[in-house]
Parts: structure tokens; C-alpha cells; sequence
């Protein structure tokens, strides 16, 4: 068992692992930037060490400061959380080399994966449908032509290396696409240094459908059902679910399945989402698979009653999973919704700032992950997510009017917040009813920003 484990992270996620650490009997190392000298991961940490000024180049994603306090604390292993460096493969690579344990996958596996036209080939050798497009990486503007002909508009133009909707365009007829391709690749040579394009097939307004996945150190890989993470606002995830509505039992074995089926064609060990998007007509095609701990693994966790950090310290020690696939049952429905420090009516725009007054509610099967407390001033040099809200029914129904009762307690002033919009959603006939998918916020937008809406 780790006696030490370094959290390269902050915020929720930090205090989450950290308390997942405490329960395990592991001292937790906390690193943080002079802005985050009084979060709460600093104060619930065994040992809690400034490692830079406030911007996350000089912290958070300072590799060789995050490894000095490692070997200096005497930690055994790194936990990345999620965002910063966690699915940095050179980071991975150089935990590794100081001979620490990164909790997480392979850091040739993460390298692999991260490449999404690569990890697309390699999908597509392993017979997990993939949406149609080209084998890989498009060479230039004629070679993409030629693929769009042959799986005709819309198209969806994506960089390799792309993430959080970067590096992304669509083109409906022909004489968009040139522009798109070439207004995408702009976009990710400046975001991540590589132009490296590929082109799929658009699936309009899919859902959008992941599995978590587990997998050991000994050849052994299951999945835990899936999560509906279709409410989403310019690619950016607001509210996720599980389990997922519109699956009828035999899709979600088909694509569990599918999801193992792409961890083990990767080699891959530890915790991770296989994504897909979901068709109307129940057609559904691998996206790309993230390699660490998800932002929304608290909704999983709820329906199967297994902790995911704890699963991952596991593994990484070497252990086996103590369980199978027949094992796994999902209980009941959990919905998650992020509460972010913004303000719907100024397109979102992040609102950091004091907060005065917070009133966290809670009751039977609410759980609410954050690192923000009465007093606490939220910084504005990171993500203006402050607390994420997970409630656990037996049906989707009762989680719904749970989540109504908890937004309508849960008060935090001296910030904006989403939270009248995330209200509003949950009162929306075609959300209870099921009846969404990832243009549901597009449509709906506007008349949530109403006063009577």
C-alpha cells in the first residue's frame, strides 16, 4: 500500500482524492500557487506545499516543480485528478523515469490515445465502430475532398490533437469546407502546436454517450455502465446522468462491450471514459477515449457504489479488481450538474469574487463535491467551475425533483452563478421527459435567459 501520494491538482478534485486518501489511511502531499494559498485541498492535506505564482505555467503545470516535491516529500506515486497535466503523456513519462507511480495509464498509452486520428486507426483495426471518415490523418485540402465525396455533408473537420471543441468545424455544403479546413487548422497549430487534421461524418444533434471503464494491471477490463452527457453548451458539459434514458438493456451491453473491446486494443490500465455519440436511430460510434479520472465519475459511482479514486490507487499499486463484469449492477439514477461561477446573462463571462454567504444543502442521497466555503474568494485565473451537485433516486424521476429541492436551497452569494439555468433545465418537459440531445441548450438558451422563463 502507497504511504504517500503527491495530488498535482487543485480544487474539487484535489479535496475529493484527498479524502478518498484519508479513508485508505494514505498521507496526501498538496500542491497549489500563491492564489490557492487558502483553498481547501491546502488545509485537508497532510502536507500542503507552494509550488509558483498564480498562473497555471508557473504551477500547475510546472512538471519539474510537482516532481521535486514528490521525491522530496518521500511521496510514492502521483494522482494527476483531472485537466493540467493528466493526460500529458510527457509528464506521465518523466513520473515514471523518477521512479513514481502515475496514477493513470501508460504514458505511451495516453501518447497513443491522445492522437485522436491514431487513436481512430486503432479502433477501427479492432472492429469498434467508428463514425465514417477517413482511415487517419487527412494529407492536405485534396485528400480531405476526396474523403468528404465519398461520405458526402455534413462533415465534421477535427486536429488530432484537439480537445474541448478546439480545432473543430463543420461544413454543410462544398463551398464551406475549404475555409472550415482551413480556419480548423489555424486554430490547432496556434492551440496545440499541431495542424494534423482528420474529417468525419457529421451526426447531427447525437447524443452524446460514455462508459467508464476499469481496467488492472493483470488483463482484466469491465465497464460500469454509462453516462448521459448530451447537456452541453459550446461543447462544454453542464449536466451528466446515468444511467442513459434511451438505452435499452441490449445496446448498453453492445457498447460496454465496445468499450472494453478499445481499452484492451490500447493496452490500458487504470481509469477511463470511452466516448461516443449516440444516433436517433441507435447507430453509435467511438469519439475518443479519455485517460484519467472524469469530472462527472461521481454519477457512476453513485449507481454502482464503487469509489473510483480508490479503485485507481488500486490498481496502481498492482492489484486486481476484486470484481467482474457480473458483479456490476447499477442501482437506481444519479444526475450531476456543475455549478460555475458565470454569468448566463453576459454569455457566460466567469464571475470570481467573494463569497459571503453558502449554504450547502443536503438530505438522503445528496453529495456535493467542492472546495469553496463561506469567506473563500474564488480566483480568476482558473476554471469557474466551484461545486459539482449529485443526487442519487431510485428513479429518473425522483432524482429530478431531488436535484429541484437542492438547487432551490443551495445558496451561494457574492457570485453570479449557473444556477438558474441549471433550475430552469431541470423544469423543462422535454429534459424530464427524456427527450435531448446535445442541442437541447442551443434550442433552449434563450428562453431560459428570460425572467419568466
Amino acid at each position: 500500500m502507497f504511504k504517500r501520494i503527491l495530488i498535482a491538482n487543485r480544487g474539487e478534485i484535489a479535496v475529493r482524492i484527498i479524502r478518498a486518501c484519508k479513508e485508505m489511511g494514505i498521507e496526501t502531499v498538496a500542491v497549489y500557487s500563491t492564489a490557492d494559498r487558502d483553498s481547501l485541498h491546502t488545509q485537508l492535506a497532510t502536507q500542503a506545499i507552494c509550488i509558483g505564482a498564480a498562473k497555471a505555467n508557473d504551477s500547475y503545470l510546472n512538471m519539474e516543480a510537482i516532481i521535486e516535491v514528490a521525491v522530496d516529500t518521500g511521496c510514492e506515486a502521483i494522482h494527476p485528478g483531472f485537466g493540467f497535466l493528466s493526460e500529458n503523456s510527457e509528464f506521465a513519462a518523466l513520473v515514471e523515469k523518477c521512479h513514481l507511480k502515475f496514477i493513470g495509464p501508460k504514458s505511451d498509452v495516453i501518447d497513443a490515445l491522445g492522437n485522436k486520428s491514431k487513436a481512430r486507426e486503432m479502433m477501427i483495426a479492432s472492429q469498434v465502430p467508428v463514425v465514417p471518415g477517413s482511415d487517419g490523418s487527412v494529407k492536405d485540402f485534396d485528400d480531405l475532398k476526396k474523403v468528404v465525396a465519398k461520405i458526402g455533408y455534413p462533415v465534421l473537420i477535427k486536429a488530432s490533437a484537439g480537445g474541448g471543441g478546439r480545432g473543430m468545424r463543420r461544413a454543410y455544403k462544398p463551398e464551406e469546407l475549404e475555409e472550415a479546413y482551413m480556419t480548423a487548422k489555424a486554430e490547432a497549430k496556434a492551440a496545440f502546436g499541431d495542424d494534423d487534421m482528420y474529417v468525419e461524418k457529421l451526426i447531427v444533434n447525437p447524443k452524446h454517450v460514455e462508459f467508464q471503464i476499469l481496467a488492472d494491471e493483470h488483463d482484466h477490463v469491465v465497464y460500469l455502465g454509462e453516462r448521459d452527457c448530451s447537456i452541453q453548451r459550446r461543447n462544454q458539459k453542464m449536466i451528466e446522468e446515468s444511467p442513459c434514458k434511451v438505452l435499452s438493456d441490449d445496446l448498453r451491453k453492445r457498447m460496454g462491450e465496445d468499450a472494453v473491446k478499445a481499452a484492451k486494443a490500447a493496452g490500458y490500465t487504470n481509469a477511463g471514459t470511452v466516448e461516443f455519440v449516440l444516433a436517433p436511430d441507435g447507430s453509435y460510434y467511438f469519439i475518443e477515449m479519455n485517460t484519467r479520472i472524469q469530472v462527472e465519475h461521481p454519477v457512476t459511482e453513485m449507481v454502482t457504489g464503487i469509489d473510483l479514486i480508490k479503485e485507481q490507487i488500486r490498481i496502481a499499486e498492482g492489484l486486481k479488481l476484486s470484481f467482474t463484469q457480473d458483479d456490476i449492477q447499477l442501482r437506481g439514477h444519479a444526475i450531476e450538474c456543475r455549478i460555475n461561477a458565470e454569468d448566463p446573462d453576459h454569455n457566460f463571462a466567469p464571475c470570481p469574487g467573494k463569497i459571503t454567504t453558502l449554504h450547502l444543502p443536503g438530505g438522503m442521497g445528496v453529495r456535493i463535491d467542492t472546495y469553496v466555503y463561506q469567506g473563500y474568494t474564488i480566483s480568476p485565473y482558473y476554471d469557474s467551475m466551484v461545486a459539482k451537485v449529485i443526487v442519487h433516486a431510485p428513479t429518473r424521476l425522483e432524482a429530478i425533483k431531488k436535484m429541484r429541492r437542492v438547487l432551490s436551497e443551495l445558496v451561494i452569494d457574492g457570485v453570479t452563478t449557473n444556477q438558474k439555468v441549471l433550475f430552469y433545465i431541470f423544469h423543462q418537459p422535454d429534459y424530464v421527459k427524456g427527450k435531448f440531445n446535445t442541442g437541447f441548450i442551443d434550442a433552449h438558451l434563450e428562453e431560459m435567459l428570460r425572467d419568466d422563463g
